[in-house]
């Protein structure tokens, strides 16, 4: 990573799903929590906070009118910069990487529907890059998991010691994110996350832990969820 007093943080947040399990007439980030759209709860915390310097939001073709009428204007974002999606999660991500500002040193990616990141999370996790180069958010897994068969049959069950369930942010040297999606293009792969796609270039990547708050708002049961979380925020402030 290059030598720099202070490096160049991007955030690429890929808001351009569909969202057909929410049911609803509207992609998902644009549902509104107490009247403001989830999307705009997501950039709050990346706009205010002084690491980030550019935040890339990926969002289907036909939505940038909305975007800019709904979230980007009454809410007079500074950093942002909209970038057509592609057809799949990683696609979106790959448009935004090659979207990003010439400078860029650290790459984030965040989910548009994962409102309630906390800003001391974003924090740790470029501290942490700066260090490990890859990093994920993530919290200990709290339920039992089961690994089962073709048949619905259980093979065995991992020590759940050692079982974290994957959030965003992920975080991560450009350069490097950047080879993994291209060598994922080059060889077909397909992943869940932006950190499967890493870990096929034989990089570690370190676990930041992070909050069973920050869930990802996929269904009107998140939403409710979601909506009983901001309340006890404001409660608490």
């Amino acid at each position: 990573m290059a030598n720099k007093e202070r490096l160049f943080t991007s955030v690429i947040i890929p808001a351009a799903g569909q969202g057909r399990r929410m049911n609803a007439t509207m992609n998902k980030p644009y549902l509104t929590i107490n009247g403001k759209p989830i999307l705009a709860y997501t950039l709050d915390v990346f706009e205010k906070c002084p690491l980030i310097d550019e935040i890339i939001v990926v969002i289907n073709k036909d939505e940038f009118e909305i975007c800019r009428q709904e979230v980007l204007k009454p809410y007079h974002y500074t950093k942002i910069k909209l970038v057509e999606g592609g057809t799949t999660r990683q696609k979106s991500v790959y448009n935004g990487l090659l979207a990003v500002n010439p400078q860029t040193d650290i790459v984030m990616t965040h989910d548009g529907a994962r409102p309630m990141i906390e800003e001391s999370v974003i924090v740790k996790s470029i501290h942490d890059t700066m260090k490990y180069k890859a990093t994920v958010v993530g919290v200990p897994a709290k339920n039992t998991i089961k690994v089962i068969n073709a048949e619905s049959f259980v093979e065995y069950t991992p020590n759940r010691d050692y079982l974290v369930e994957i959030q965003t942010p992920q975080t991560f040297e450009y350069t490097l994110l950047k080879e993994a999606h291209e060598r994922a293009i080059e060889l077909g792969i397909e992943g869940t996350d932006d950190a499967f796609l890493v870990e096929h270039l034989n990089c570690p990547v370190k676990i930041v832990i992070g909050h069973y708050t920050n869930i990802k708002i996929t269904t009107p049961e998140d939403l409710i969820i979601a909506e009983a979380i901001f309340k006890r925020f404001q409660k608490d402030d």
